[in-house]
């Protein structure tokens, strides 16, 4: 922290969890019939029967040109709340530079299980917009892989949801959606309840969500197969209902479950991922104290991205070779190129080798969605007696969705490579802890095609870099606003508890090396020593240690580990990352909520098990003094029964734990 004469001001305990001094959305339990739901945020989610969700959100959206989302403005509320049905009624106004849409909005839930969504809006001024109306999302284990009928303009459609991710196909200038749009939509689910939609006042298509790493798929109104952007004149009335009905839920499976499950299997013989940090998009360099506590992350790469084509792009790759150098860590190269490729490259072979190894070469083409076999070819020729034995990648520098609809020709490649970002769609904590489950569908589909090749996802970052989307400039940052890809819970306990679900979920999915975020700053691990340029937006103290530099330290000493299998009976509340090396334990259990979370973590048969937790009620100290933090008195014994351990964990909290199991004669004792 910073070495000034005045005391630094303290965080609030929800700028610890979150980033903004603001309490959680309030919750609200409904019931229609037998059904279950909450209404939070404006929004319709975890619309369940019993303990099977049913459906995961249902929203109403306004996207402008660029795909932007814009942000709803609700007044007007009334509700009417029953023990078994409801109405809630709202007026809701979508403003920004260019647009102005107002509506009426009505969600009811009625006795016979019966949901419906209604929206009459007008146009206040015209305007060019991408999507208007609701978006209904359906949870995956309930719906991959099932049957699903419906009828629309080209008449009956029919099929199977499916199990990998379905593409989303791209000709001619359109997209084009899983099946045709349709006026209904039946799905039979895993459970055997049935879900009927009717949709009124516009045509709905389907995606599959987890192109985008999102953890569901979409039923969404004003159909891609049209194209975009789309022309509101002002005064022109918008109007939807959709209707939703179920069947079959007799088992329902009990209500939820107070206490959480977790369940240590077997080794999946699979190590932990190599781990690396982005470099810093400021020009600033380390200061000492930024270098020592980075040097400690034992990180395994820094990815660096060098436009080959830019004149700045050697001082780049001269910056990246020194920071390599202060944290003792290899170079991930991500080589931008142009159709001049031969030449950019032949330039940059005369600068090398480095004085630090490189772990791998990323080539990606300046205009292309997916790198070329040809780039990677080229590279190979001009690099290689420089780099000798350096695997060489390619891949997509923007969605996943752009690799899997093109299923590259990867037969020159030694690595496939992409990005993640949890908010293409959604930007709520309980939507970007939906999307965890997304990432590791990336990794299952990306297989498919691309055989044993090592799988590298760089960068996951919690906010997009840059708007791949966008069919004009990007509108410059308005004051009293934070840059497009700097997100304020970046310093907060919650960026800390989704890295170890991002990581459980992309390792055990098989992925060989992951690239998080950067090293310092409003994007990194750990803050400058001079502060941030936005301390009123982004509400990080000079020097300051984010939570998530703590979730690496405590894998940093885990390079030879295994993963373990580690089950959660509710993983969008509580994960866990398990690991062993050398005969030892170490498990990373993540509070996904605001809420406090109990859960059991089962079997833990060992003699003696130590705890260290991360959370607001320490969390100043893990930002201001890490050493005293990380030091032996901040961690406890806890105790074990039945070979199970039980503990209650704070809103975003993290709990480390580590043992060493007992001998098998041991097994089964009250220890």
């Amino acid at each position: 922290m910073s070495r000034g004469s005045v005391e630094p001001r303290k965080l609030s305990e929800y700028e610890l969890w979150y980033g903004r001094d603001e309490p959680p959305p309030q919750e609200t339990l409904l019931h229609a019939g037998p059904l279950t739901a909450l209404w939070t945020g404006g929004d319709l989610r975890r619309v369940r029967a019993g303990k099977i969700e049913l459906l995961r959100r249902a929203y109403a959206s306004v996207r402008d040109e660029n795909w932007d989302t814009i942000p709803a403005q609700i007044r007007d509320l009334t509700t009417e709340i029953r023990d078994d049905r409801f109405v809630i009624a709202y007026d809701v106004e979508y403003r920004s530079r260019n647009l102005e849409f107002h509506a009426r909005i009505a969600i009811t839930g009625e006795q016979s299980s019966k949901i419906t969504l209604s929206m009459s809006g007008r146009a206040e001024r015209n305007f060019s917009y991408s999507r208007i109306g609701f978006c209904i999302l359906h949870p995956l284990s309930e719906y991959c892989g099932q049957p699903f009928s419906g009828r629309g303009p080209v008449g009956p459609v029919s099929g199977d949801l499916p199990v990998l991710i379905g593409p989303q196909r791209y000709e001619g200038g359109f997209y084009f959606p899983l099946f045709p749009s349709v006026s209904s939509l039946s799905i039979s689910l895993k459970s055997g309840i049935k879900i009927h939609h009717v949709f009124e006042g516009d045509l709905f298509e389907m995606e599959d969500q987890r192109n985008w790493t999102d953890g569901s798929f979409k039923t969404y109104s004003t159909p891609l197969s049209l194209g975009y952007p789309h022309q509101a004149h002002a005064g022109q009335v918008f109007g939807q209902q959709v209707t939703i009905t179920v069947k079959g839920h007799t088992a329902q499976g009990g209500a939820e479950d107070a206490t959480v499950q977790l369940s240590v299997g077997p080794s999946l013989h699979r190590p932990l991922p190599a781990l690396g940090l982005g470099a810093a998009s400021h020009d600033k360099d380390f200061s000492q104290h930024e270098a020592d506590l980075l040097r400690k992350l034992h990180a395994d790469h820094l990815r660096v991205d060098v436009h080959l084509s830019q004149r700045d792009s050697t001082q780049q790759l001269a910056r990246a070779e020194r920071e390599c150098k202060l944290l003792g860590c290899a170079l991930e190269l991500a080589l931008f190129v142009t159709e001049n490729a031969a030449q950019e490259l032949s330039f940059l072979a005369s600068r090398l080798p480095l004085s630090v190894p490189v772990a791998r070469v990323l080539v990606i083409h300046e205009k292309e969605a997916i790198t070329s076999p040809k780039w990677v070819n080229i590279a190979r020729e001009e690099l290689a007696a420089v780099l000798p034995q350096v695997p060489l990648g390619g891949g997509t520098n923007l969605f996943f969705a752009d690799l899997i609809r093109s299923r590259p020709d990867v037969t020159g490649f030694d690595a496939i490579t992409y990005p993640i970002c949890p908010q293409v769609h959604a930007f709520d904590e309980a939507s970007l802890v939906e999307n965890l489950e997304g990432q590791a569908a990336t990794v299952t589909s990306a297989r498919e095609f691309s055989g044993t090749r090592p799988i590298v996802v760089s960068p996951v970052t919690l906010k997009l870099r840059f708007n791949p989307d966008a069919i004009g400039p990007e509108p410059p940052t308005l004051p009293g606003q934070l840059p497009g890809a700097v997100d304020p819970r970046q310093m907060s306990l919650f960026a800390a508890a989704w890295t170890v679900g991002s990581i459980k979920n992309l390792a055990e999915a098989g992925a060989s090396s992951l690239t998080y975020f950067e090293t310092t700053g409003w994007r990194g691990v750990l803050e400058m020593d001079q502060g941030c340029p936005q301390p009123e937006l982004f509400h990080s103290l000079p020097s300051m240690v984010f939570p998530v530099y703590h979730v690496f330290a405590d894998l940093a000493d885990l390079k030879d580990a295994e993963l373990l299998a580690c089950n959660s009976s509710d993983p969008l509340r509580v994960t866990a990352l398990a690991l062993t090396s050398h005969g030892s334990v170490r498990i990373l259990v993540a509070n996904l909520t605001a809420h406090s979370q109990q859960f059991n973590l089962t079997p833990v048969a060992a003699n003696h098990v130590e705890a260290r937790s991360l959370d607001a009620s320490n969390a100043w100290l893990a930002a201001t003094n890490p050493p005293e933090f990380r030091s032996e008195v901040q961690r406890f014994a806890l105790q074990t029964a039945d070979s199970s351990v039980s503990f209650a964990l704070p809103p975003y909290g993290i709990l480390r734990i580590d043992y060493v199991p007992a001998a098998p004669h041991a097994e089964g004792r009250n220890l």
